[in-house]
């Protein structure tokens, strides 16, 4: 089973775990019995962007502010920090990084509640954390991580939406919505043969989408050996913009919703200033308008949870520009699957 396998089982990895949601709401009312004035999630790879994601979400329907840990200050300079009332979060598909599980582990011997959220319930993550959400994602073969990332969103999504004691209904059409972003296949695979001598690029978005914009740069590096920049729309201006000439690629995440304004500022303003080289993934034709190629999205979820399918498209552009610039997708070099980061 290869990558394109995995990355279309997520309506059906994602339908799973929403039938298991109860779980997530127990925890979910666990961790709501201690006083939180903070989370703290320590994740590394696609888990860190999903750890973005619960950043805005948490802080955007909750009004939780979200730190993402630094590992190393527990496993390489020996410091737990005072996790105080926090509730620490360890997210990894595989469980197996120890330096995740150093800071959930250092959290909980602190009386911290803690949250594994990962793909393999018996791995030292999960041992380490008082409560696990298991993912339940089924087997994840390739390296890159596909159906893993959307299951991470989803339960983030859950939890917060448990936590602030409520049922987030638009989550039920979230399978739905995944089903009809895989439609974009054609649109992915047309705009990735037309960029199959892209060596370089940045990838903008901004609010909830940033999560995607780094997910998608990372497809990129890993898969298709592109040196891929993600910037949110709002740093991008403070510097980077200075990379755009004409024929430089720019590719840009922009759905409805409180950034989109923001965003198409910017998208105008690199198409009609510098002549770049846009690829444009919105639910918006209007939007979608600005780019030399676009990909089509759903806009039937609200903007806190587009991320979740915002991201396939994303991840069947990478896998197309793989194959158009001859590179094996399932075979990315100098990576394996399991990461054990310390």
């Amino acid at each position: 089973m290869g990558v394109r396998d995995e990355i279309l089982q997520q309506p059906d990895v994602v339908a799973r775990l929403l039938d298991r949601g109860d779980a997530i709401d127990r925890v979910a009312r666990a961790v709501s019995a201690a006083a939180l004035d903070h989370v703290v999630i320590a994740a590394r790879g696609s888990s860190d962007h999903a750890a973005i994601y619960a950043q805005y979400l948490f802080g955007v329907r909750l009004r939780i502010p979200v730190a993402l840990a630094a590992p190393s200050i527990v496993t390489l300079y020996g410091v737990e920090p005072r996790f105080g009332r926090s509730l620490v979060i360890g997210i990894s598909q595989s469980g197996a990084s120890p330096d995740v599980v150093g800071v959930v582990d250092a959290a909980r011997r602190q009386g911290a509640p803690t949250i594994a959220i990962t793909n393999e319930p018996g791995s030292p993550l999960a041992a380490a954390a008082e409560h696990v959400i298991d993912l339940g994602a089924g087997p994840e073969r390739a390296v890159a991580a596909t159906k893993t990332y959307t299951a991470e969103l989803v339960a983030i999504a859950r939890l917060v939406a448990a936590i602030g004691g409520e049922e987030d209904k638009a989550l039920r059409d979230v399978p739905v919505s995944l089903a009809r972003a895989l439609e974009a296949e054609d649109g992915a695979r047309d705009a990735a043969r037309a960029h199959s001598r892209m060596r370089m690029c940045s990838v903008l978005g901004r609010g909830f989408e940033y999560a995607t914009t780094r997910e998608w740069a990372l497809k990129l590096k890993e898969l298709a050996r592109v040196v891929a920049d993600p910037y949110s729309a709002a740093d991008f201006r403070h510097g980077p913009l200075a990379l755009v000439e004409p024929g430089f690629a720019v590719l840009a995440v922009a759905t409805s919703g409180a950034v989109a304004a923001d965003l198409i500022a910017l998208l105008r303003q690199i198409r009609d200033e510098f002549d770049a080289d846009l690829v444009v993934l919105s639910d918006r034709p209007d939007v979608r308008a600005y780019g030399q190629h676009s990909i089509a999205l759903p806009g039937d979820l609200p903007d806190h949870l587009a991320p979740i399918v915002s991201i396939v498209p994303a991840q069947l552009f990478a896998y197309h520009l793989t194959l158009a610039r001859g590179i094996d997708p399932d075979a990315p070099r100098h990576i394996s699957k399991v990461t054990r980061t310390t």
